[in-house]
């Protein structure tokens, strides 16, 4: 009997070799839908401050969630959110456990009654997902089901049908596995026209803070940090007061039994520190804000991402050689998905097209574009801190590759 045992830190490690426009030398352009790459000096400003944070002698994953360090961590990182999205002040900025796929019962568990009625438009996997946890709490009606045309847009509101009287409506602003967003022509953000009164819940995980965006359109906004605003370990909620008051009840009537650790009104009250919070996460949601800022706010954002989709739409549209995903209306400025699918080619040999590409592209440095498992394929995700010089350098390599094996 062998014993197994782990790989070589040197078989798991690159070489060093690349020297990539827009990366320090030995990096390489990292497509990954999440986590997702980081702009260098927030990362050399985290080495830092792991090691000694504000010359307090102690590293920030090492002090306390109670220690006068991490206060002023936490309240810089909910005043530079505010600045961000201009968020008014009857909105809570909390930082929450559990990724975003701990919302998809939260929201029901604390905004919808049993005997209510919640509206879910479901354009992707994960709203799919959202709307699958919610049925244990309520009735939910899918105003929009997007798996019957293979979630390749997002719907216009003629095509939406809501309930008569829904507690809330949830979406999903941008898809990540099909590469899909809800946007208008210039890639501002389109919104579904929902009933009256009715609170807008957006799942922003994968295109937070990569456009403009009025806050006050929404009873709540949520996302996962490792896309756009962080690494993994917390969700930012942004949650209208008002909503922190609503008193779900279950089948018999009574009120709802929620854990106080997974009621928003706690959160809110402790601060996001109603247990020992996620201290390094959200010391860099609070790098990756004062970046945004930096840079010139959502405003740069917004026409930086315009700028790198544009490199990879321009061959997507100019060619028979590649087909995208996404319907061009609905094409997301974060997540571009396309497959190999030359004229002529079945479907086996599109799939080995695939296969070479990912494999040349990331030996020209070019890492973590295989579709997801659900779709296959290819995917480019090019979240705030990707550089413009690696979407220029995809769209150079996918002519390349076109010309040899067109």
């Amino acid at each position: 009997m062998t014993t197994a045992t782990a790989p070589s830190a040197a078989s798991l490690t690159k070489p060093a070799s690349f020297n990539l426009p827009g990366l320090s030398p030995g990096r390489l352009y990292n497509f990954s839908a999440g986590p997702s790459c980081l702009p260098e000096e927030v990362i050399k400003q985290a080495q830092e401050d792991i090691w000694n944070i504000m010359g307090s002698g102690v590293g920030i994953i090492e002090h306390s969630h109670r220690a006068k360090v991490y206060d002023k961590v936490l309240a810089e990182a909910e005043a530079d959110c505010r600045k961000v999205a201009n968020i008014p002040s009857n909105y809570k900025v909390l930082f929450l456990t559990g990724g975003a796929t701990s919302q998809n019962f939260m929201i029901p568990m604390n905004l919808l009654s049993a005997s209510e009625t919640a509206d879910y438009l479901t354009t992707g996997y994960w709203a799919e997902k959202s709307a699958e946890h919610a049925k244990m709490f309520g009735t939910i009606h899918e105003a929009w089901d997007g798996r019957a045309t293979k979630h390749t847009f997002c719907p216009a509101d003629a095509e939406i049908t809501y309930s008569a009287k829904p507690s809330y409506v949830h979406m999903c602003s941008n898809n990540t596995i099909y590469g899909t967003q809800w946007r208008n022509a210039d890639g501002t953000t389109r919104l579904p026209n929902v009933p009256s009164g009715v609170p807008l819940i957006n799942d922003m995980s994968s295109d937070i803070f990569s456009r403009p965006i009025d806050v006050t359109k929404f009873g709540m906004i949520y996302a996962g940090a490792q896309k756009n605003i962080g690494v993994a370990g917390t969700t930012l909620v942004i949650i209208r007061e008002d909503l922190l008051t609503r008193k779900p009840t279950d089948k018999h009537g009574a009120p709802r039994d929620i854990p106080l650790m997974l009621q928003y009104a706690v959160q809110a009250k402790d601060e996001s520190r109603h247990n020992t919070p996620p201290v390094f996460p959200i010391y860099m949601c609070g790098l990756m804000f004062k970046w945004i800022l930096k840079q010139g706010g959502l405003d740069t954002m917004h026409k930086r991402n315009m700028e790198k989709a544009k490199f990879i739409y321009d061959v997507l549209d100019s060619s028979t050689f590649y087909k995208g995903h996404a319907r061009n209306d609905s094409r997301s400025l974060m997540n571009l998905t396309f497959r190999c699918a030359p004229p002529g080619k079945d479907a086996k040999a599109c799939e080995e097209l695939d296969n070479k590409f990912l494999k040349e592209a990331q030996a020209a440095g070019m890492d973590q574009m295989k579709g997801h498992r659900s779709t296959g394929g290819i995917r480019a995700s090019t979240y705030n801190a990707f550089p413009k010089e690696g979407c220029k350098a995809l769209a150079d390599f996918m002519r390349e590759f076109e010309k040899k094996n067109g």
